[in-house]
């Protein structure tokens, strides 16, 4: 006989008592509280609406050479820019430019507020040991359960649109910044800091000019796999109405257009190429630059 056979039906009628109860306390709480988060979170939505008209409506010309300009700027390399406008010029000649800036939009809103969200509770993590071991698990909880669960608490809370699926986009891309940000303000050399303590420098001066800027390669690797997570998510958060190229995806499943499919996910991954390499060259460059400092 299995042994979930032989638990007592007691057990199971508790147990099955417990998750309605749950189940009835999250509805009411929705019911009695949705419309104020959703009140909170008008100046989120603003944002992304903003973001996502100034992409939409305005000329590709002039999208493209800001995207090469910060392409050049994060990168400084001749051969990234170029990638990044002839991927753009492909993506527009598809026919999927307008979803294209839907998805960088969004990308870009949820990994801001993801980073502003993220660097300090890592800094606070790397300042306090006990901030550590209550975020560890969270985080590690975080990290392993599947992204369709992240749908579920947001549209029951705020139904489907775009600052449901943003909320999603950022809880799940956001792991990465907090934990590479602790890791790289822990791992800043001890003689460094009390070299600055002994100059007098204050906590909030040794944190801005010291640690920040020796952990700045590490954090910039956080804030790459944040961009990258962020991307991923948007594809499955057009479950719930986010508008860009995960809605075609999501068509192209749905009625087995193949073509659609891919062109759409191809798209997809130039985006994620051109985040990828401005991303890692500018923490390169940061890499570089740091240890020529140490050197001196």
């Amino acid at each position: 006989m299995s042994l979930f056979n032989q638990i007592p039906q007691l057990s199971k009628d508790t147990l099955r008592a417990g998750k309605k109860a749950i189940d009835a306390s999250f509805k009411d709480f929705s019911r009695e509280y949705g419309d104020l988060i959703e009140l909170i979170f008008e100046p989120v939505k603003w944002l992304l609406i903003k973001s996502e008209n100034f992409l939409t409506d305005t000329s590709w010309i002039i999208i493209l050479v800001l995207i090469a300009s910060i392409a050049w700027l994060g990168s400084k390399s001749i051969k990234i820019v170029i990638g990044s406008v002839l991927t753009l010029l492909l993506i527009g000649y598809l026919g999927m430019w307008e979803n294209t800036m839907k998805t960088i939009s969004m990308t870009f809103v949820a990994a801001i507020l993801a980073i502003s969200i993220g660097i300090p509770i890592g800094i606070l993590m790397a300042r306090s040991n006990i901030a550590l071991r209550i975020a560890s698990p969270i985080l590690d909880v975080m990290q392993t359960m599947p992204s369709f669960v992240y749908l579920i608490p947001v549209v029951m809370l705020l139904g489907i649109g775009k600052v449901p699926g943003l909320l999603a986009v950022i809880i799940y891309a956001i792991p990465p910044i907090i934990r590479l940000t602790n890791l790289g303000i822990r791992l800043v050399n001890n003689n460094v800091m009390e070299a600055g303590h002994a100059y007098g420098a204050s906590y909030a001066q040794r944190l801005t000019k010291i640690q920040i800027p020796l952990a700045l390669p590490t954090i910039m690797a956080g804030i790459n796999q944040t961009i990258m997570l962020a991307l991923s998510m948007v594809v499955i958060a057009s479950m719930i109405g986010v508008q860009g190229l995960g809605q075609p995806v999501l068509q192209a499943i749905q009625n087995q257009f193949f073509t659609l499919g891919m062109m759409n996910g191809f798209a997809i991954v130039g985006i994620a190429i051109i985040f990828d390499r401005v991303t890692q060259a500018y923490g390169k460059r940061m890499q570089k630059y740091q240890e020529t400092v140490d050197e001196q």
